[in-house]
């Protein structure tokens, strides 16, 4: 094939094809298949160099804190305390598919954010489109929305996620503001979209750390009863050279 229209199949996007062409110019393997199979696996090459690139670009979105994080990698130490079947279930994703949240609870350093990036990760491999934030810099963020009118598109935004990781939460007290933004971030999401929290706060205390019974009850009806939740177990994981 010449070098014409190898160029022409780059100015159309199809790199995976180029680059399998490629690879098959140099395979005696290769030319000895008839054209159906040889265009069959050009095809092919194309298909998983686009997932490919599509989850890329999904996992870079998802501002992962800990990239490196994935569920093939999990610490499964009894002291944790982790539910296989559920660990193994979520990373289906059937809870994302299904609009559902999850709450990941523990102490400091226990690896929750590390869980959540992870199955954040095997999301984004699953071609759902994921953010992670700590809450402080949400609300912070939101903060500055309102100020530069553009609240009400961020917000928007946030609807569109297939999960909306809120790492951290009720780390530090909140204000009458930080409950309103906490509220309509999460209403635009209930029933359609996933979101996963984790906190240092067992959530049967987030009631009264929310410090506002009408709020409360709003924001915990929209996230708390449809959700899966993981309580971790155990010693610190941190500055230790295993897995999570």
């Amino acid at each position: 094939m010449n070098e014409h229209t190898l160029t022409q199949l780059r100015d159309l996007r199809l790199d995976g094809m180029v680059r399998a062409i490629e690879e098959q110019t140099s395979s005696t393997a290769a030319t000895a298949l008839g054209f159906d199979e040889r265009f069959s696996l050009l095809v092919q090459a194309e298909t998983a160099w686009r997932d490919d690139r599509r989850v890329q670009r999904l996992l870079k979105a998802a501002k992962l804190k800990v990239s490196t994080a994935c569920v093939e990698d999990i610490n499964w130490r009894p002291s944790r305390a982790l539910d296989r079947s559920l660990v193994s279930t979520l990373a289906g994703g059937d809870w994302i598919r299904n609009a559902q949240n999850l709450l990941i609870t523990g102490a400091t350093g226990c690896g929750k954010t590390w869980l959540a990036c992870a199955l954040a990760h095997q999301a984004a491999r699953s071609s759902f489109s994921v953010l992670y934030v700590r809450a402080g810099r949400l609300f912070d963020e939101l903060h500055v929305a309102h100020g530069d009118g553009s609240f009400a598109r961020r917000l928007a935004q946030l609807a569109k996620l297939d999960i909306l990781v809120i790492d951290d939460f009720a780390i530090s007290p909140m204000g009458a503001s930080e409950r309103n933004d906490l509220l309509e971030v999460l209403d635009d999401r209930v029933g359609t979209k996933s979101t996963l929290i984790t906190s240092q706060l067992p959530v049967k205390a987030w009631h009264t750390y929310l410090d506002d019974p009408t709020l409360a009850d709003a924001i915990l009806d929209r996230v708390v009863h449809s959700s899966h939740r993981i309580d971790l177990k155990g010693a610190t994981l941190r500055d230790k050279k295993e897995d999570q």
